[in-house]
């Protein structure tokens, strides 16, 4: 069995390739050549997974990303704000690489609060969501807008997403927290922040600890308002970049 030392190693060298392939879709492979000083032979292996690069090389591709790739610009360069004010990120929530490298950012922002639950609102939270989960070890729970045939005991939260009078309610089955668990929230956009505070109350119902929320991107500042916590609480609150709100 390989000792956790090595595994380590293993992962970081892993890493540097995942690193070099996001570098790949900005650059082309004469210019990664002349950044790494690497042959465009060498660089191909890499990122076709051919052969993993050292500890050593790997701690150089690092350091080389590092200078090259700024994650907030990237973020913010992959939003298409439409004419009606609306914006699609789903250039963002489908580059498994990029969630990855958040993902792995979050676990940096928030690893020493002792967090064993994940939840988010389900859908686009949720691979985000997961990959948090899985770097840290621990489950993933997904509040859902209708209940599940099989699970008798929901959890409900009812709010109003936006202005409107319409109300929505998040479930999430009864068993999913308790009053033993440290629950941390993802999602990809806030802008209300309602749907968040939905979810921090369904914790509360649950009897859960809510250690911090995060999202990838924040729009306009109406969500700073509802998200005012109780300093007893500790809830930390953090987002990737900050947007402007739309004008439609």
């Amino acid at each position: 069995m390989m000792s956790q030392t090595h595994m380590e190693d293993i992962r970081f060298r892993l890493r540097a390739i995942e690193l070099l392939k996001l570098l790949k879709k900005k650059y082309t492979y004469e210019e990664l050549s002349k950044l790494t000083n690497l042959p465009i032979t060498v660089l191909n292996r890499y990122v076709r997974g051919h052969v993993i690069p050292s500890t050593d090389r790997a701690n150089k591709l690092l350091k080389i990303f590092e200078k090259k790739y700024n994650l907030p610009k990237e973020i913010q360069a992959r939003i298409k704000i439409n004419d009606d004010g609306s914006f699609d990120n789903s250039n963002i929530l489908t580059d498994i690489l990029l969630l990855r490298m958040i993902s792995r950012l979050i676990v940096q922002k928030f690893s020493n609060l002792k967090v064993n639950k994940i939840l988010t609102a389900a859908v686009d939270g949720i691979p985000l969501a997961a990959l948090v989960a899985n770097e840290l070890g621990v489950d993933l729970i997904v509040a859902k807008s209708n209940k599940e045939v099989g699970i008798t005991k929901y959890i409900e939260e009812s709010y109003s997403p936006s202005s409107s009078r319409v109300l929505t309610t998040l479930f999430l089955p009864k068993q999913a927290v308790s009053n033993k668990d440290k629950v941390l929230i993802i999602d990809d956009v806030i802008r209300t922040g309602r749907t968040e505070l939905a979810l921090v109350n369904l914790c509360r119902k649950g009897g859960a600890d809510v250690m911090g929320l995060f999202n990838i991107i924040a729009i306009g500042k109406k969500w700073e308002k509802n998200l005012k916590f109780d300093k007893s609480e500790n809830i930390i609150v953090d987002t990737l970049i900050k947007i402007p709100e739309p004008s439609s």
